[in-house]
């Protein structure tokens, strides 16, 4: 294993000393300039859900590409959507727009991957083998 650069630990130590002088760095949650009616955590929250609510899509096109539950786990499906149920739950909890929205999408995406899978593998039970 090589040795540190030097300038590394330049940047290191100089973003330490940095950070330790923003002790009373408090971000503060004002209305978005975009939207008003939200405020800027909510909108960082609906782009953050973008893109972990839309990850199990590829999947399912593929699937419905392949006409097989090939590559499918159910397993995951179902484990996925449980705490998408919970990440409801929570968003109701704390009032989160941005959490409550994408995890229903999730699980509607969830729900079609699963409605895929169970078609698929009726499907291929029913295919006669050669």
């Amino acid at each position: 294993m090589g040795r540190l650069n030097p300038v590394y630990l330049v940047v290191v130590f100089l973003s330490l000393v940095t950070l330790s002088g923003c002790q009373d760095l408090v971000p503060r949650d004002t209305s978005s300039l975009f939207i008003p009616r939200f405020y800027r955590s909510e909108i960082f929250g609906f782009v953050a859900g973008l893109g972990t609510t839309f990850a199990a899509v590829p999947d399912l096109v593929a699937m419905l590409r392949r006409r097989s539950s090939a590559g499918m786990n159910p397993r995951m499906v179902a484990i996925m959507a449980i705490f998408q149920v919970l990440w409801i739950y929570y968003g109701l909890l704390i009032a989160s727009r941005p959490v409550i929205a994408w995890n229903m999408i999730a699980v509607l995406i969830n729900s079609l991957s699963v409605g895929a899978y169970l078609y698929f593998v009726r499907k291929e039970r029913m295919r006669p083998t050669t």
